[in-house]
């Protein structure tokens, strides 16, 4: 497939709509335009999904759902940024890390995990072409030559497993096809960011086997100074390689086997850590912070370098009645991140004290994979008709065995071992009721063991084992009321197994476990489209009841990482509107609203050890009693627009605008409240103006990306000082894309 869609009309609307293709939010994905069959009507395609494990027009799927096509994904990605990216994107989607470009954390519906260590559980599964992506840092695989993201809200466990309580994302890259195709797609920006995307595929053997192979080259300069070292551009930069090969094997018509080899390998900087940037008793940055400079004096500038490698076989046949499909994967991982986590520098490297602010005392750490192996198994066997029924069912299995090293530097490291087996059998069907009422059901068994084994440690720690087997279910009724407008109602409930968390141990504390977190979601929503197909309008109510959600006690003094169980619950919405206001002027919105409650009575966590105005009560161990408050990391409202207008020009080329708008709402980064640890009224915005050659074979622009620069904190470390980071800098550049066929 072309990188960019090609044109056939001057306002170019196939194209128009793919780069436009929002924000939305709720049930559906972002559309593309297609010409209506006598060609003198533009309208929104039928997009076609695999939210359950089959092809099935979004419009008809019973679930709130999101999709960003891959041209709408490299307008987000342009200036060579990972898929933190994604965040406020989609609405009830957010994102955010501790960790730089590796190890990412995911939230939906106000739903996820702030643990920073590199074994932590997320309730938001990541899938990369059918596979899991389990473990934190392969969640951060690098995103190219993608054919379109699907954001799936609510619980998932049926089809998908289950770490799945909150949603998933899931990713569908380019496949090989019959015809010869690709792109070379390449942008330069400031601080010198260079991207650089291509792909070619196509036959081998007419018919038999083709193939397509990806890559990508991202790369920008250390662009910000160490004061404390007195070094120009010391920290910030990065360089990342990743490709892709896929081998589409048909030898007969009823069999087809899909390879894929992938890699990647990332060596630049992790996160940046900037100390005492809040006064107490404001969440606004103050003049201790400075973009371009940090003020390091350990952490030997914050160096980050990861390998990945995996693969996987997709094979299917195609017996009549039913089709088997057999997915096998494995992934592995290994790389280390160095950090000063304090953020500045201590008074007993300063002769004249601390800067910038008071910090009591230096903190640095190194988190690193010494070896990640995960290996995974699925059988499925689906019916293969066009009936009122349909069914799948099959078997799935999960092997990881993880290797993580510790080293706080005031003592030796720590090196601990995590093993998690996992097996689980499922089924789902859907009966056509009448010709206008579909019922959707199914349900999922799964058994999960955890071992946690400290391999060398400073402080004696036992073996620990946590296991657990429980069913996730979900049932749905889908109406047509016309042949334009369906609404439906689901009702599900999402498992994710219990898990342990180690990272204490180099700290001389005891490893902690949780138990299995549940969740039973109700949500009702519709989904239509008007206006001679130029309008869609989508909306989801929801509410959800938690027990035993599987929190993470980060900070207090003693710097901990503890999981604690608590119940919650949440309610909100979502909604989309994408509107062809004419032939060449497409707009989308999004939004979304999410009301998180913490409801465990008496929970009580360690608040800050930096100095931080604690807003809760405090008991009489000074601990901050937490019942009431919002889930972390979760913002009540998000929103989203765009908006692209193309100008025609003589010959059947044109040149376009395309701008961007994402924002953030009240977020609070812990569990407990405090007057600076929250972010609020978060705005970035992005600019694309360009020309298009007339067959679509050219696409030049000029691109910015958070094009007000704006300075946006995205989360904090607490138990040291008022310690924050932020998010991306402005960069401003130019792109070239070339169709090669």
């Amino acid at each position: 497939m072309a990188k960019q869609a090609t044109l056939t009309r001057s306002y170019s609307t196939k194209f128009l709509l793919a780069m436009g293709a929002s924000a939305a939010a709720l049930s559906f994905s972002a559309p593309t335009i297609a010409l209506a069959q006598d060609e003198e009507q533009a309208g929104l395609d039928t997009i076609t999904v695999t939210a359950q494990r089959r092809e099935e027009n979004q419009q008809d799927v019973p679930i709130s759902l999101t999709t960003l096509p891959g041209e709408r994904l490299d307008n987000i990605l342009q200036s060579a940024e990972d898929i933190r990216a994604l965040a406020t994107r989609v609405p009830g989607l957010y994102a955010e890390s501790s960790n730089g470009r590796v190890a990412p954390r995911f939230y939906i519906r106000g739903l996820g995990n702030t643990d920073f260590d590199l074994a932590a559980s997320q309730p938001v599964s990541v899938i990369m072409d059918e596979i899991v992506q389990e473990n934190v840092v392969l969640k951060s695989f690098p995103l190219f030559d993608i054919d379109r993201v699907e954001v799936l809200r609510g619980p998932q466990g049926t089809l998908f497993g289950r770490n799945t309580p909150a949603g998933i994302v899931k990713f569908d890259t380019a496949k090989p096809t019959d015809e010869y195709d690709g792109y070379f797609s390449a942008s330069y920006g400031t601080f010198n960011t260079v991207k650089i995307e291509s792909a070619i595929g196509g036959p081998l053997i007419e018919d038999v086997l083709s193939f397509r192979v990806s890559g990508l080259i991202q790369r920008r300069d250390d662009w910000i100074d160490n004061a404390v070292q007195g070094t120009d551009n010391a920290l910030g930069g990065f360089e990342e390689f990743a490709g892709r090969v896929q081998l589409l094997w048909t030898p007969v018509e009823q069999f087809s086997a899909l390879f894929n080899v992938h890699g990647r390998s990332i060596d630049g900087t992790s996160a940046i850590f900037r100390a005492n940037i809040f006064d107490p008793g404001s969440n606004e940055l103050n003049g201790n912070f400075d973009r371009d400079t940090v003020f390091f004096d350990e952490g030997d500038d914050n160096p980050q370098r990861y390998d990945n490698f995996g693969g996987s076989l997709n094979a299917s046949l195609d017996l009549g009645p039913v089709t088997i499909t057999s997915i096998t994967g494995f992934e592995t991982a290994d790389g280390r991140s160095l950090g000063d986590i304090d953020g500045g520098a201590g008074a007993v490297f300063l002769p004249q004290g601390s800067f910038p602010g008071f910090i009591p005392f230096p903190s640095a750490t190194q988190d690193g994979i010494d070896d990640l192996d995960q290996f995974t198994q699925e059988v499925r066997i689906a019916s293969n008709t066009d009936g009122r029924f349909n069914w799948q069912g099959g078997f799935y299995y999960f092997d990881s065995d993880l290797t993580i090293t510790t080293d706080p530097f005031f003592v030796d490291p720590t090196t601990v071992n995590h093993q998690n087996t996992s097996w689980a059998v499922f089924g789902q069907a859907s009966f056509d009721v009448t010709d206008r009422l579909t019922f959707t059901g199914g349900v999922r068994y799964t058994d999960d063991e955890k071992d946690f084994v400290g391999v060398a440690t400073n402080f004696p720690v036992a073996p620990v084992s946590v296991e657990d087997g429980d069913v996730s279910w979900d049932a749905s009724l889908a109406y047509a009321v016309t042949d334009a407008v369906n609404v439906y109602g689901r009702i599900a409930r999402g498992f994710r197994a219990p898990t342990i968390q180690g990272r204490d141990v180099a700290f001389f504390g005891a490893p902690s476990t949780a138990d299995s977190e549940t969740v039973i979601s109700y949500e009702i929503g519709f989904k239509s489209q008007f206006l001679d197909n130029r309008a869609r309008v989508n909306a989801a109510a929801f509410y959800y009841d938690a027990n035993d959600l599987q929190f993470s006690a980060i900070g207090g003094a003693g710097n901990f990482n503890q999981l604690v169980n608590a119940d919650g619950e949440a309610w909100g919405f979502e909604a989309d509107i994408e509107y062809l206001a004419a032939d060449n002027i497409l707009f989308t919105a999004g939004v979304s609203y999410n009301d998180t409650e913490i409801t465990e009575p008496g929970l009580r966590v360690a608040p800050c050890g930096g100095g931080c105005t604690v807003l809760d009560p405090l008991d009489a161990n000074g601990l901050a009693l937490i019942e009431g408050n919002p889930f972390p990391q979760a913002p009540d409202l998000i929103w989203n627009i765009t908006a692209r207008y193309s100008y025609p020009l003589g010959g059947g080329g044109e040149l376009y605008a395309f701008t961007d708008w994402a924002y953030q709402g009240d977020t609070n980064f812990f569990l407990y409240e405090s007057a600076e640890f929250n972010a609020n009224g978060n705005v970035e915005g992005g600019l694309r103006i360009g020309y298009m050659s007339p067959d679509g074979k050219y696409d030049l622009a000029f691109f910015a990306r958070n094009i007000l620069d704006a300075e946006n904190v995205k989360g904090g470390i607490d138990f040291n000082n008022l310690t924050g980071f932020v998010n991306e800098p402005r960069v401003v550049g130019f792109s070239a894309t070339v169709n090669l066929f």
